[in-house]
């Protein structure tokens, strides 16, 4: 595992090599593969993707998140203003079953309430409403509740898992045990990278009929 001093160079390199992150408003510190983002952002967009940046770099095992949202010059949106331009952005995303959702805002923290038959349509929704201005804070409470009754394959899961990792990265489909209850999916194990442990999790949720993925993946070297 690399030193904290080369750990934190990898992560400012990675911050400034993103075009959508202002590295020089972010600080990086690493402690025993722990990284610690500060600062301060102008939008809910830029904190994210500071943060899913310093997720791709090796070594990182976990990241300690306090980079604050604070507009400095831009105009304060009101909480209506927030709700109907939310509304309005995910009435546009054809992916997004927008009539299922509920979109709440106080003091520019949106609150997403509602169900999607999947994954990637809670991701997605979560996604759009963060790139809008005033908005400080995303809590995606949408519930995935899968169309029908597929029943989860325990050997399909784990094929697809395995397919995913091997087109992706060089890692070993025997450290990663799937343990399939019902629509739930345990993953367990040890990965190497952030980065795996997500590509892992995203060939779970991928499924047919899954309905929550509990990610208990360990990160070292």
């Amino acid at each position: 595992m690399a030193d904290d001093l080369t750990l934190q160079a990898m992560v400012e390199e990675e911050l400034a090599w993103v075009p959508n992150v202002d590295a020089a408003h972010i600080g990086v510190s690493a402690h025993n593969g722990i990284v610690t983002l500060s600062g301060i952002v102008g939008t809910l967009a830029e904190k994210l993707g500071a943060e899913r940046a310093a997720r791709r770099v090796k070594g990182v095992q976990g990241i300690a998140q306090e980079i604050l949202v604070r507009p400095p010059s831009a105009p304060k949106h009101a909480d209506a203003e927030i709700a109907e331009r939310a509304i309005e952005i995910l009435n546009w995303d054809v992916e997004v079953p927008h009539h299922q959702l509920v979109v709440e805002v106080e003091h520019g923290v949106v609150m997403l309430t509602g169900t999607v038959p999947f994954q990637f349509q809670k991701q997605a929704a979560e996604r759009n409403v963060a790139q809008l201005g005033g908005v400080t804070q995303v809590i995606n409470m949408i519930e995935v509740r899968p169309e029908g009754s597929q029943a989860t394959d325990p050997g399909a899961v784990r094929h697809r898992i395995e397919a995913a990792l091997r087109r992706a990265v060089d890692l070993e489909a025997s450290q990663i045990n799937i343990d399939v209850s019902g629509k739930k999916i345990t993953l367990r194990g040890k990965v190497k990278s952030w980065w795996e442990r997500s590509l892992a999790e995203d060939a779970a949720w991928s499924a047919p009929g899954v309905a929550q993925v509990d990610d208990q993946l360990s990160i070292g070297g």
